[in-house]
């Protein structure tokens, strides 16, 4: 049976961008190949107001979140990843669809990156959209991630949208000390992972502030770069429309009651325009939990002279013609997985009553081209955003054969219950599947599988 989509509602090839993320990155380095130099390295961040002390981080270039990496679509993305770090690292393009050489997960698709040596990332930019470049190795990525060790990746379409604003902002959270010390998570670690309570857009303390000409229209790419939080991004104030979710267009829609579910890893493109009184904002919100209250995280202010540009109604991004346009569930290779906790201190989680990791022998072998359905059966207490490398998936309705109207790199799974995600297995290689809450991946919550 074919489900049917539901109606519910450069240098060298990579050059650095010009949108306002922190500007105190130096200019790119090229090597005489023609790779763009990305070094991970120590570096102090002011993250606290004095005097508090500068915080030790980990950071691309010296800077958290990292450069911004632009390429149009089709060029080629040229990169060479310097660890100087005195741990192992890897780079891992979230969301790159097909290119398993370069996915980045240590001690699957290749091995993890020793202090002081390097290794080349080469890909062709065949999807526009937005990506996450993160470190993968399971060992030390909690540590390199939660010290900030992230940045973006941006594929520009053929024919972007009319706007009067491109803003990127990335999401980061510190835990720290009032002396602005960064606090380690904790070993073993819990059941529920630890979310930095010192919330950041693109490193200023939240919430962010941007000015902006009352009436614009800006394109709010919002990208999660935490380790474990899973934000309600709430919007107050106006109506986006969502344009792109995980770096795939989708039919633009607006949000329902005006809020988003992001997970680490996540990224959302919105098209809005500003209010139209001077003085107004839209601001955006985020809701961690039932305990927790609404965390401010960004404001659009509507400042100076009014925009005299009159913009269309918002329309689609041109679809991505390289995703199939069916999955055949009923010729599925359906896999149901059942995920379990830790059941002690220090433990592992298990899939189908055991260990597994990128170390031992696969979930499963498939033949390229053929569908696969997973099921993630959270059998646990806290929520996962469980997350299948290589693919695009499509969310699968709990009551139905349908799926939802846009495509996702990972899906969040609620305690104790069940979601299901379709895709097809297009692409060969050796593709992880795993939580992308960063200490569930490093306690046991990964596994893999093969397309041959």
């Amino acid at each position: 049976m074919t489900a049917t989509p539901s109606r519910r509602v450069v240098i060298a090839g990579v050059a650095a961008s010009l949108v306002p993320l922190p500007s105190h990155a130096q200019q790119p380095s090229i090597a005489k190949d023609g790779f763009r130099i990305l070094e991970a390295r120590r570096t102090s961040l002011r993250l606290l107001p004095q005097p508090a002390a500068e915080t030790a981080c980990y950071g691309f270039d010296g800077v958290a979140p990292g450069p911004v990496l632009r390429v149009k679509q089709d060029e080629d993305v040229r990169v060479r990843l310097v660890n100087k770090l005195d741990q192992p690292t890897t780079l891992h393009w979230h969301g790159l669809r097909g290119e398993n050489a370069v996915d980045g997960v240590g001690g699957l698709t290749q091995p993890p990156v020793a202090p002081g040596a390097s290794f080349d990332y080469a890909f062709k930019a065949r999807d526009s959209g937005v990506y996450l470049y993160r470190p993968h190795a399971p060992s030390t990525m909690v540590d390199q991630i939660s010290r900030g060790l992230s940045g973006v990746l941006i594929v520009e379409e053929s024919s972007p949208p009319e706007i009067d604003r491109d803003l990127v902002v990335v999401m980061q959270d510190f835990a720290l000390d009032a002396q602005g010390g960064f606090v380690a998570a904790p070993k073993p670690p819990r059941l529920e992972a630890r979310v930095g309570e010192h919330l950041t857009a693109n490193l200023a303390a939240a919430p962010l502030v941007e000015t902006v000409s009352p009436g614009a229209r800006v394109r709010l790419r919002i990208v999660n770069a935490c380790a474990a939080r899973i934000a309600i991004a709430t919007f107050a104030g106006g109506q986006p429309f969502c344009i792109a979710i995980d770096g795939q267009p989708c039919e633009p829609f607006n949000l329902v009651r005006n809020t988003a579910p992001i997970a680490p890893g996540a990224r959302f493109d919105f098209l809005l325009d500003a209010p139209a009184r001077e003085g107004d904002a839209l601001s955006l919100g985020l809701w961690t939990g039932q305990d927790k209250p609404l965390q401010p995280f960004l404001a659009l202010k509507a400042q100076g002279a009014a925009t005299s540009v009159k913009r269309a109604p918002v329309k689609s991004l041109a679809m991505n013609g390289r995703l199939p346009p069916e999955i055949r569930l009923g010729e599925a290779k359906k896999v149901e997985l059942a995920i379990e906790p830790p059941k002690a201190a220090g433990g592992s989680w298990t899939i189908n009553g055991a260990m597994h990791g990128y170390a031992g022998k696969p979930l499963f072998t498939v033949r390229r081209g053929t569908p696969v359905s997973f099921g993630f059966q959270n059998k646990s207490p806290v929520a996962l955003a469980m997350h299948v490398h290589g693919y695009s998936v499509r969310l699968l309705h709990d009551l139905d054969d349908g799926w939802e109207p846009y495509w996702r790199n990972a899906v969040i799974v609620p305690k104790n219950a069940a979601k299901h995600v379709a895709l097809l297995a297009d692409a060969p290689g050796k593709w992880a599947v795993h939580c992308d809450i960063a200490e569930h991946e490093a306690a046991g919550l990964a596994a893999w599988f093969e397309v041959v």
